[in-house]
């Protein structure tokens, strides 16, 4: 038995209309869109306006053209940061961050913007009243995970919207583990910027993803090149999509991406949850008599996403994940998950992590088999240590 769960990294398998759709693109159209006057151009601008009209429809996105498509979401998260901050702005962001929004952050600070990290609790979650005691004047942004790839944890993006919005600032959500686990509404929530991959919880390809830009929002870009518009001008247009996808487009994994979150709204994202949530109730039980085993993230798990993080005392998690990928074929993220300042938080640096993430096609036999595979790889493990050195 093989055994896929590392879906919060990448999502494996696809639904099978996801592979039909990267085929058809590849085989049947093959042009690219904004290219060329012929009809294979056109099909392939008619793929990637009906895929912007599904994340608008997912994402409660009024306007589609303010969706632009990236290859993933660190590009979009650059493009939000770079694209709006300049010397003298303040950026607040928490500790539970990826390094995909930190490093970006990081360079920003060499130019003069300045950066606040904001601490969040034990158990992963950050107080809004935190963040609002960090406002300035010069606040121009806020920028947060709305959930947390290492512990799951779900952060209160609507208050925090609110002080954000009560600053004058721009509200930037990192959706990279929410997006096809919660909700999203991007109106009501008062989100300005929001970063989506499509390799995750959109079940789309890799090499896919987006960034919206509410209207009000003036961006710049950072690549210029071909747009297939305004040709005769040696300026980057500044027109939203079109400024902003500079080259050609991936549209074989855009055509999967759109047959991804086709299937998500066929499903329904609270089903797939709910699923989700399962697995991971029933991995929580059969782990939980292993002795000196630690979960991460809040206690209650409808205030965690479909992420469960732990640590057993005394044995190393990349050797556990080893363990199990070598002796049982089970796929299991280990390490510091690309955010040591998490697991700082979290008290698991620098060590890390074991960290499940099924996904909407793994099943309960599937994490029976997982759970007794952690124990017996324990059990291994820990035999071979010398007597004393436990």
């Amino acid at each position: 038995m093989s055994i896929y769960l590392d879906n919060a990294s990448t999502s494996f398998p696809k639904p099978e209309p996801v592979y039909q759709a990267v085929i058809h693109a590849m085989r049947q159209v093959g042009a690219s869109p904004g290219r060329g006057g012929h009809r294979r151009s056109l099909e392939a601008a008619r793929i990637m306006f009906q895929a912007r009209e599904a994340v608008a429809g997912l994402f409660s996105i009024s306007d589609s053209s303010r969706v632009i498509f990236m290859n993933n979401a660190t590009g979009a998260l650059n493009l939000a940061l770079h694209g709006t901050l300049a010397q003298g702005d303040h950026v607040i962001t928490t500790s539970m961050e990826h390094n995909s929004l930190l490093r970006p952050l990081h360079a920003l600070r060499r130019v003069g913007v300045e950066v606040t990290v904001v601490q969040a609790g034990p158990d992963g979650v950050v107080n809004p009243d935190n963040i609002r005691q960090e406002v300035r004047v010069n606040t121009r942004m806020i920028a947060i995970s709305h959930i947390s790839n290492v512990c799951g944890a779900i952060q209160p993006i609507v208050r925090i919207s609110e002080i954000c919005h009560e600053a004058g600032a721009l509200y930037l959500v990192d959706a990279a583990q929410s997006s096809g686990c919660l909700d999203i509404n991007v109106t009501s929530t008062g989100i300005d910027l929001l970063a989506v991959p499509g390799h995750k919880g959109l079940l789309g390809p890799p090499g896919t993803g987006f960034l919206y830009v509410a209207p009000h929002v003036r961006l710049k870009p950072i690549l210029e090149g071909g747009t297939g518009t305004d040709s005769t001008s040696e300026e980057q247009p500044l027109t939203v999509p079109e400024g902003f996808e500079t080259g050609t487009h991936n549209l074989p994994g855009i055509a999967g991406l759109k047959a991804g979150i086709d299937f998500i709204l066929e499903k329904g994202i609270n089903t797939i949850l709910q699923h989700e949530r399962g697995l991971l109730a029933e991995a929580e039980q059969q782990l939980s008599s292993i002795p000196g085993l630690t979960i991460f993230g809040p206690k209650d798990c409808t205030l965690r996403g479909a992420v469960l993080s732990f640590t057993i005392s005394g044995i190393d998690a990349s050797l556990l994940a080893a363990e199990l990928d070598q002796g049982f074929d089970i796929a299991v993220r280990a390490g510091l998950h690309c955010a040591p300042q998490a697991h700082r938080t979290l008290g698991t640096f620098p060590g890390g992590t074991i960290r499940l993430s099924p996904g909407c096609f793994n099943t309960l036999e599937e994490i029976v088999f997982f759970s007794d595979a952690v124990v017996q790889c324990v059990e291994k493990i820990r035999e071979s240590i010398p007597k004393g050195h436990s």
